[in-house]
């Protein structure tokens, strides 16, 4: 694999996914109060469901994705903060894109922290619009959705 290949996680990739991840997050947990919600995901079985994909030898860029009847949806975007900066993020949602073209679907989806305001200046340069500010629980998140025209 060359670094700018993304391609399904294995098992043998869960512990290069869950400190990515990690790395990504950390710096939010005094922001929001709390631990965010990627940090806490069974990274195992979401790489046994075929839902991670990496990019980076070693990993410095992951995308967690669940398919529905009417859109992809972003479980979570990490990148490792050394490689923040590179293009690691434009490529992993670019692919989101094309692999919902490919599952024949009209739209992706995802939500952030609304503590995390680095993202909600990203996702709308990537063609995300917001749909709604909600709280679930303890969380105060900003939900997008991307038309694929």
């Amino acid at each position: 694999m060359t670094g700018d290949e993304i391609r399904r996680a294995g098992a043998e990739d869960v512990p290069a996914v869950k400190a990515v991840t990690d790395a990504a997050y950390r710096h939010y947990i005094e922001r929001i109060g709390q631990v965010p919600q990627p940090m806490e995901r069974d990274h195992a079985a979401y790489v046994a469901a075929g839902r991670v994909f990496v990019t980076g030898e070693p990993v410095v860029g992951l995308v967690v994705v669940e398919a529905y009847d009417d859109h992809l949806y972003v479980d979570n975007i990490a990148v490792h903060p050394d490689a923040q900066g590179t293009g690691v993020g434009r490529r992993l949602l670019e692919f989101v894109d094309a692999h919902a073209r490919a599952l024949g679907l009209p739209e992706v989806r995802l939500c952030t922290n609304a503590k995390m305001w680095e993202n909600q200046k990203i996702y709308p340069r990537f063609g995300y619009e917001v749909v709604e500010r909600r709280a679930d629980g303890p969380y105060d998140r900003v939900h997008y959705r991307k038309p694929l025209r």
